[in-house]
């Protein structure tokens, strides 16, 4: 497809991708951590209130809310439509339903902020506790139908393209050192100069994916455009489904991400969610294709058997 043909259909495109379903109860603190930076301060306040009180907010009718947290009714609408509910009478009913998590015991903790005279047992048992908080929420927000459509492009490319800079470069060529290993071609590009010349290439039948916290990184949305120009198929991992590479998306999965602190910055927090995305991106893949999947897998294993013998037994 020539790239005057797809832009012609782009706005056509993002308008028919199924709406995503709105967040389980479990899911909407994480929205909250994750949104809330792109958010007025007013909005902040509302979003910050209804995590923080979900019984209390449940009670609370749209101008109560309003009231309670000396925003307008407006604000409190647009919030709840931004953390993924079409109107506050859905964010009422998934704040009734989390009341009744917590109720049960079912909530999850919330710990506190490493600090720099943590010991190194308060620090094990804080990473432990948010990095494990951090998979569920992606687990819990992620959107399955978007998941399977990116499994589906992947199981049939051609050539798949992987863009990341800095730390989501690291969780890049994770997902093609496992794709390798199943028999497909994919290349994972740090160089921001050279994603661009190799998106050029890109076509019909190709997959590109491009992995960025914020979804405004430049250097991984012009390539994804590129190749999205291209007639790639184009899939976004991000933190940020409203932020500047969703334009260039035909599939967008969403992470999640632990609060950031002065110890612990994004690059960290959300690298965890991130892997946990491509695991499910390559275990899906490798059951598409398992009848060849499973093969290169063995094969490779075989490959690398020699170098994991114990000294002694090598000659």
């Amino acid at each position: 497809m020539s790239s005057s043909v797809k832009e012609t259909f782009k706005d056509v495109a993002v308008e028919t991708r199924p709406a995503p379903a709105p967040p389980v109860p479990a899911a909407l603190a994480a929205k909250v951590r994750t949104l809330a930076p792109t958010m007025t301060r007013s909005m902040q306040r509302v979003a910050e209130t209804v995590a923080s009180d979900p019984a209390g907010c449940a009670a609370l009718t749209v101008t109560g809310l309003a009231e309670r947290t000396g925003t307008s009714e407006a604000t409190v609408v647009r919030t709840s439509r931004l953390l993924g509910y079409p109107g506050y009478r859905d964010l009422r009913l998934a704040l009734a339903a989390l009341a009744a998590q917590q109720a049960a015991g079912g909530a999850p903790a919330v710990t506190a902020d490493i600090a720099v005279d943590d010991s190194l047992v308060d620090v094990v048992a804080k990473l432990a506790q948010e990095e494990q908080q951090c998979l569920a929420d992606t687990a819990a927000a992620l959107d399955v139908t978007q998941l399977e459509a990116a499994v589906a492009a992947l199981a049939g490319a051609r050539r798949i393209d992987v863009y990341g800079i800095g730390a989501s470069n690291l969780v890049g060529q994770d997902l093609v050192q496992k794709l390798l290993r199943i028999g497909l071609i994919a290349h994972a590009h740090a160089d921001p100069h050279l994603a661009v010349t190799n998106a050029v290439q890109m076509r019909t039948g190709d997959v590109a994916i491009a992995i960025t916290h914020s979804g405004r990184t430049t250097d991984v949305i012009e390539p994804l455009r590129v190749a999205f120009d291209h007639g790639a198929t184009t899939i976004a991992i991000t933190g940020r489904p409203d932020g500047d590479i969703a334009s260039y998306a035909d599939h967008i999965l969403t992470t999640s991400t632990a609060r950031e602190s002065e110890l612990r910055p994004a690059a960290m927090s959300s690298r965890t969610s991130q892997l946990l995305v491509v695991d499910y991106l390559f275990i899906g893949v490798a059951q598409r294709t398992y009848e060849t999947a499973a093969p290169a897998l063995s094969a490779s294993y075989e490959a690398l058997a020699h170098r994991h013998s114990p000294r002694n037994n090598q000659r």
